[in-house]
């Protein structure tokens, strides 16, 4: 199921929703695909959507909920990545 919070998360000017999956981040690509997201919002575990997109992934048939019972059901789903468990992208050796 697809799942998303309220628009109140602000950064670069503008308000974010989270969107997620508890079922695969496959749910997650192709509805995030649909809704016109680019791959790049995509972030360990979730797409931060901006607010214009928010009505459209309802209208979508994503799933409103709570922030922290969205969470919930991302850990409960074995879905979730927290930073401290991804490993961060490697600089490529400096060559002389």
């Amino acid at each position: 199921m697809i799942l998303v919070d309220e628009p109140r998360w602000p950064g670069r000017g503008h308000l974010w929703s989270h969107l997620v999956s508890d079922v695969s981040y496959a749910e997650l690509h192709a509805f995030a695909e649909m809704l016109g997201v680019p791959r790049r919002g995509f972030d360990r575990d979730h797409y931060d959507i901006p607010e214009a997109r928010f009505r459209s992934a309802l209208w979508l048939g994503a799933t409103l909920l709570p922030s922290r019972d969205l969470t919930a059901r991302l850990r409960a789903s074995g879905l979730r990545r927290p930073k401290h468990l991804v490993r961060p992208r490697q600089a490529p050796p400096v060559r002389p």
